[in-house]
């Protein structure tokens, strides 16, 4: 069905009523794709912002991006926006990071991947003899891979298993599937040095998983930090949140603020949402951006839902997250916009995740500094600087668990990176299990839902269409391809194309 080649004129491909509960990224990207295919859409959104989880906090001339602020995969950005014929340009500006990001080990040891390819391999042979020649073939195989994964498995959804019974789908998919092994093995093939490999397998973070438990196949995400880099957009995370937001308005979608939804339910081929507060909704298809377990579990009757309590229970889910948002008194040197505090064995801190949760003793973690790139995010004179350590779903959560782990981080920072920030703080704001709970109804507390596991990639995460309710469909990061911004765009992409293909027919 010749779905993408239509979405640029003018032909209306439905009419219908479409309720999108949940402006995140796939959300926000469903309600785009049906508005232009001609659907009646209305989102709603529990929080009084649009964005999800990439959400905004602005606290005494200070901003901060609350969660997603790497901008990677510029290409699907672009790909998004052309959709509709409009271009990135027409809505931010780009800026290319120089470095992409610093690295602090914690043995005194610095590191800066730069966008000079030539630098970067002459600092990893810096570690290990051969280490360059290694970068260039795992970044050109890195390369193939992403080419082949968007073409065959990110753009084109294959959510049943006869969709991979294809000559050429089968062909390209035969790639991936020597790709089966773990990412520490893989990586392991290429470099001996425990630092080289650290540096490789970071971008799980992105992906919600360990070195240990995600697939080999996503060595693609290298291709996309140090071929393709690391960019920040002109105002942050939150001024894509808006571009996509004022094209959805442009578009028709109407949104309704601080409404959340408690239940839905579906009579004689039409929905009903109930909010609290005693609004009423209806729409003859509804799509839900919200967590996937929160929707089955809390807003649709037993009977209604595709799982029940014990496959969520057995789900391996991603990292929630301890977040400090920290307005600091001059400047954060020597901290880069985007900065890595590594341990030089990083093992534990992934045990202290998936197989022994407890607070992590000696965490990695991320610093952003987003006023090394973007003078109007901070107040003359002063710093903002967001703080993630990883941390397990589930961990109690409490005031004075979270102030003691506070001192804890800034000591480690103050020790790792030489920026001491505890007598310049003139503003804070912490952020934790407890939170994702409350503002997202993020189930336990993950920060990004499932995590990428091999038995929860591609076909193996929970559909786009409902298999129990004719007419529901779910879009972000539950569902395929994945978690992080690029994805979530592509899985609202989805979830669209399922309505449309499932009311042409």
């Amino acid at each position: 069905m010749a779905l993408k080649a239509m979405r640029t004129t003018d032909a209306c491909l439905i009419d219908t009523s479409v309720v999108v509960v949940g402006g995140g990224f796939g959300g926000l990207s469903a309600a785009c794709y049906l508005a232009r295919a001609g659907a009646d859409v209305e989102l709603i959104e529990k929080n009084a912002q649009l964005g999800g989880r990439a959400s905004r906090l602005e606290m005494n001339g200070f901003r901060f991006d609350m969660g997603p602020s790497w901008y990677l995969m510029p290409d699907v950005f672009e790909r998004f926006f052309g959709h509709f014929d409009r271009e990135v340009g027409e809505y931010y500006a780009l800026d290319r990071l120089d470095p992409h990001y610093r690295i602090f080990f914690k043995d005194d040891d610095r590191v800066d991947i730069t966008p000079n390819r030539e630098q970067v391999i002459e600092t990893f042979e810096s570690y290990e003899p051969g280490a360059g020649d290694a970068l260039r073939e795992y970044l050109a195989t890195s390369e193939e891979q992403y080419s082949i994964a968007m073409e065959n498995f990110v753009y084109e959804d294959r959510p049943r298993l006869r969709d991979w019974i294809d000559r050429d789908v089968m062909n390209a998919a035969s790639i991936g599937f020597q790709l089966l092994g773990t990412m520490d093995e893989y990586v392991a093939d290429y470099f001996d040095h425990p630092k080289l490999q650290q540096i490789m397998q970071y971008t799980l973070v992105f992906l919600g998983g360990a070195p240990k438990n995600t697939p080999a196949l996503y060595n693609m995400m290298s291709h996309v930090d140090f071929n393709m880099g690391v960019w920040y957009p002109e105002g942050g995370i939150g001024r894509v949140v808006d571009s996509i937001t004022d094209l959805a308005t442009e578009l028709g979608v109407t949104a309704t603020l601080e409404t959340e939804i408690s239940e839905i339910t579906r009579k004689q081929e039409r929905f009903r949402l109930e909010a609290i507060g005693g609004d009423v909704f209806t729409s003859d298809i509804v799509v839900s951006g919200a967590d996937y377990a929160h929707t089955e579990q809390e807003l649709l009757p037993s009977r209604a839902r595709q799982y029940d309590a014990e496959y969520w229970n057995e789900r391996t889910y991603a990292p929630s997250a301890f977040l400090m948002y920290l307005g600091i008194e001059g400047h954060v040197d020597p901290l880069s916009h985007h900065t890595l505090v590594l341990p030089t064995d990083w093992n534990q801190h992934f045990e202290q995740i998936f197989d022994s949760p407890t607070w992590p003793d000696d965490p990695a973690y991320y610093l952003c500094a987003p006023s090394k790139t973007d003078d109007g995010v901070a107040p003359d004179g002063h710093s903002a600087l967001f703080v993630l350590v990883p941390i397990a779903a589930g961990l109690k959560d409490t005031t004075d668990i979270r102030e003691q782990y506070r001192d804890f981080v800034l000591d480690d920072i103050a020790e790792n990176t030489g920026a001491d920030l505890h007598d310049r703080i003139v503003c804070e704001e912490l952020f934790c299990i407890e939170d994702f709970i409350s503002t997202y109804n993020s189930w336990n507390g993950t920060a990004l839902g499932l995590a990428h596991t091999l038995r929860q990639t591609a076909l193996f995460r929970p559909p786009h269409r409902s298999a129990a309710v004719d007419g529901l469909y779910f879009a972000g990061g539950y569902t395929t391809p994945g978690i992080g911004m690029p994805m979530c765009l592509i899985s609202g992409e989805h979830a669209a194309d399922a309505v449309i293909e499932d009311r042409m027919d």
